[in-house]
């Protein structure tokens, strides 16, 4: 999932989600930092990952 940081103000559910919408989320929580938490658990901690290396991840798991 690649995206503008400014394009996600919100919490965004991963467009992988099961049918049940249970997924994960991210949000751009400033212009270093990437929110990811569990869409079943909103309550909990998410994590958090520097831009770089949340971009990092998403395109080794795509195969790009």
């Amino acid at each position: 999932m690649l995206f503008r940081h400014d394009a996600l103000a919100e919490w965004t559910k991963s467009s992988y989600s099961a049918v049940n919408g249970d997924c994960v989320e991210v949000k751009s929580q400033d212009h270093l930092l990437i929110g990811v938490r569990d869409s079943k658990d909103i309550s909990r901690p998410g994590l958090g990952f520097s831009a770089e290396t949340w971009t990092a991840f998403v395109l080794d798991v795509s195969g790009r």
